[in-house]
């Protein structure tokens, strides 16, 4: 990678977003945790909300199970001494940091160490930090080349927007496709398709294979929403 960077040759392939920012040295947040597992972001989310009398309740302690090779399960100590400390109210934001130091670095880090001892011995570290990790993976992958008529054709529409053909009666619809189209650069639209799905490749299929998180085919969406519930735009 750090070789391509330096020849100016693009690296086929793009790595999931947080791993940008492992290189950049930025800090890793449960947002990213989110756009990698949304299903164990949204049951630590529910832990999260638990009232302090229901906490010890769960009977929870500082580890997790890990599934390795041929469904073989194995428990993964948190901290030191991890199975024989409780979580508490006191000590729930220790547990729920301790699970994304893990899930997001610790399960990977010798992996991780490699690519960036590799990397930083070819790319002088403070050459990158005049990116975004959102850049980097530009930098590293090159701006995708985007169909849009693929793009538009394979969009799904939800909300007040749901309905055969329903979509193409309403202005903003009409406007969100034109502002892309027309007004939109290619790295503008590759920063678009980097915050809907978390990385700027178009799937080698095209836009009708676009994949979520968990692997399963998602469509890029477009929902209305009613004006009184919300004001502004939203994005998820």
């Amino acid at each position: 990678m750090g070789r391509a960077l330096v020849d100016r040759q693009l690296v086929q392939g793009h790595m999931v977003h947080h791993y940008y920012k492992h290189m950049l040295g930025w800090p890793i947040t449960f947002d990213d945790l989110q756009a990698q597992d949304e299903e164990y972001y949204n049951s630590l989310r529910k832990i999260a909300s638990c009232k302090a009398s229901d906490i010890e309740s769960l009977c929870l302690d500082f580890t997790l199970q890990e599934e390795t090779m041929l469904g073989v399960r194995r428990v993964i100590e948190l901290v030191p001494g991890g199975g024989q400390k409780s979580v508490t109210s006191e000590n729930l934001s220790e547990y729920l940091e301790a699970i994304l130091r893990y899930r997001m670095l610790g399960s990977t880090k010798p992996q991780i160490t490699e690519i960036l001892l590799g990397f930083f011995d070819v790319i002088p570290e403070p050459a990158l930090m005049v990116f975004d990790p959102s850049e980097l993976e530009l930098l590293l992958c090159g701006t995708p080349t985007i169909d849009m008529d693929d793009w538009e054709s394979n969009t799904i529409y939800k909300g007040l927007y749901q309905g055969h053909g329903r979509h193409k009666k309403f202005q903003v619809v009409q406007w969100f496709w034109q502002v892309v189209r027309d007004d939109f650069d290619a790295e503008l639209k590759a920063r678009l398709l980097q915050f809907v799905t978390g990385t700027s490749g178009v799937p080698s299929r095209g836009f009708s294979v676009l994949q979520g998180n968990d692997g399963n085919i998602k469509k890029f969406a477009i929902q209305g929403v009613n004006r009184s519930e919300y004001p502004y735009p939203r994005a998820q």
